[in-house]
């Protein structure tokens, strides 16, 4: 009988511990989702697209810095920090190809190489406007800005074997990205933007005139000292939301 009563009670105390526990835990939660609500009540945020094109600038094909001929498309997200700047995160994603028989330079008309590759961008970096750019103007606002940051490139790994592209595996690199652009405020919470952006990788096999495999190191051409760059221009559409904040200093 004692030992009946003493596994009712502790029984009765594990359950009493259970609600204790389930009644924290959904308070825990509920303080948790408030901070987060009231964290993004607090900011300016701005969520969107890119739709644009892609180039390729490197030891096959053209050398044209600004010649959008592949599509190019992404989404990009905006954290406000002032009128001035902003935290941008993105990722687009294009093709990029070259041909060496639409060069201007002989020695590569003459060697006809082409290639085809797909490049995927995570970037992460700030944003800087020249004028001040407040979200919450009714008014037409219209500023230049410029970009720079830090991005992760994804491609295939190329080389050309008996003058055809082989794809040797997928590689990642480093990127700089230099962008400028210009936007402006089309309705109160949409803004249009346009800009053109130089990414510096470092890697020179995305048109595989450098492979990064030793085995078949004999294959390499071109400048091989030089890495490859590739271009995003194009459209950012973004759509804003938040309410008004005060930019104060930290």
């Amino acid at each position: 009988m004692i030992f009946n009563r003493i596994t009712i009670d502790k029984l009765l105390d594990l359950l009493s511990l259970h609600a204790i526990f389930k009644i924290m835990k959904r308070r825990i939660i509920i303080f948790f989702c408030l901070i987060l609500f009231n964290f993004m009540n607090a900011q300016i945020h701005e969520i969107g697209v890119f739709l644009g094109g892609s180039n390729y600038i490197g030891d096959v094909g053209k050398t044209t810095y600004i010649n959008p001929n592949q599509l190019a498309y992404g989404v990009l997200y905006k954290w406000n920090r002032s009128t001035r700047h902003s935290w941008r995160a993105s990722y687009i994603q294009g093709k990029i190809t070259g041909n060496d028989t639409e060069s201007k330079a002989p020695n590569r008309s003459l060697r006809g190489y082409k290639f085809e590759n797909t490049v995927k961008e995570l970037t992460l970096g700030l944003e800087f406007n020249f004028f001040e750019f407040n979200l919450h103007e009714l008014k037409r606002q219209v500023t230049p800005y410029v970009f720079g940051g830090l991005s992760f490139t994804q491609y295939k790994g190329l080389f050309f074997k008996n003058g055809q592209t082989t794809s040797d595996a997928d590689h990642g690199t480093l990127t700089i990205p230099m962008i400028v652009g210009v936007k402006s405020n089309l309705l109160p919470k949409l803004i249009l933007g346009f800009e053109v952006g130089a990414r510096y990788t470092f890697a020179d096999d995305l048109d595989g005139s450098n492979p990064t495999n030793k085995n078949i190191s004999q294959l390499k051409f071109g400048n091989i000292n030089n890495n490859d760059w590739y271009m995003f221009t194009g459209f950012t559409l973004t759509y804003t939301f938040g309410n008004k904040p005060c930019f104060c200093p930290d």
